[in-house]
């Protein structure tokens, strides 16, 4: 593939740039991660961009392989452990550009998507930057843009933060190979290590937002959409590991909800207890309730899960 038109002297233009990495960690949806790839490809950034796709689990695709001065693509084998959180790893550790960027193998970015980032990166001096989302579910778009505000350890901690997806994160190497650390590998099944690391990246320094829906997000084809014993040991490894859940009702009655929901849509029998637990916490989440009545067989889980997809949200 032959490198994108630049205007006014393309060549000092792109040394003045940061070169960028971006890590694409894929398992066996060769379409999917082929529209990544060209949205990747396709951006308007003058500056050099190196994709590297890691299959994990999966025979690469060496036909996604193209070669450029200020583009590129390499196919990689998860050389870390099995999962998302490895594969990221896997990439991370392969690359060497001044910035770093996850997409997701079914997300696609919109073509001033690094542009937008870098520019405001470069002026805030931010550590982290990410983006808002165009959430695509059953054909209906919703767009979800982050506040500047909602990225701290407390709100995040809180809320979560959805909109801050782990597909418009852009990060200083320097820093993920530093003080924010690389992609948390003993989580289980690697469910919510974006969650896990945003969380750290927000203690580190300040997370920029560009408020703009710069990555199309396919909604409700996550691995971990059914995924509710993984789930479980998920949340209590994040509830031993960070210690901003337990300093705050709010948040911890949010994990507690999410992991009494979890309980409760897999049938086990401790959902309700759980769910008691969590309204005993903060009895303003509502997630409790959700798993009492699902519990209950008052509600569906996945009437439930098919009604927080609709309006661009999650569980």
């Amino acid at each position: 593939m032959t490198d994108p038109p630049s205007n006014t002297d393309p060549s000092r233009r792109a040394a003045r740039l940061p070169a960028v990495d971006v890590v694409i960690a894929t398992h066996a949806r060769p379409e999917l991660v082929r529209t990544a790839v060209d949205a990747v490809m396709a951006q308007d950034y003058p500056g050099v961009l190196r994709c590297l796709v890691v299959h994990d689990r999966c025979e690469p695709d060496d036909s996604l392989v193209r070669e450029g001065r200020r583009r590129s693509v390499e196919v990689l084998v998860n050389t870390c452990t099995p999962g998302l959180a490895g594969s990221r790893n896997t990439g991370i550790l392969a690359g060497a550009g001044d910035l770093v960027a996850f997409c997701d193998d079914d997300d696609v970015w919109f073509e001033d998507k690094v542009s937008r980032q870098v520019e405001e990166m470069e002026r805030t001096g931010a550590l982290t930057s990410v983006t808002g989302i165009v959430v695509d579910y059953q054909d209906r778009r919703t767009t979800r843009i982050p506040r500047p505000e909602q990225m701290t350890v407390r709100e995040l901690a809180r809320h979560r933060v959805m909109a801050a997806h782990p597909s418009t994160v852009m990060v200083r190497r320097a820093a993920l190979e530093g003080p924010i650390g690389l992609v948390d590998e003993d989580l289980p099944g690697s469910y919510a290590e974006d969650y896990d690391w945003i969380l750290r990246a927000a203690g580190v320094g300040e997370v920029a937002v560009v408020e703009m829906g710069l990555v199309l997000v396919r909604w409700g084809s996550s691995q971990f959409a059914r995924q509710w014993s993984v789930i479980v040991a998920a949340l209590d490894h994040l509830l031993a590991k960070h210690t901003a859940f337990a300093e705050d009702p709010r948040a911890l009655g949010r994990i507690y909800g999410q992991r009494a929901f979890a309980l409760a849509a897999s049938g086990d029998a401790r959902a309700l207890a759980a769910a008691a637990r969590a309204v005993r916490t903060w009895p303003w989440e509502r997630r409790s309730y959700l798993a009492g009545a699902v519990a209950l067989h008052l509600l569906s889980a996945d009437r439930v899960l098919d009604l927080a997809n609709r309006r661009g949200r999650g569980i």
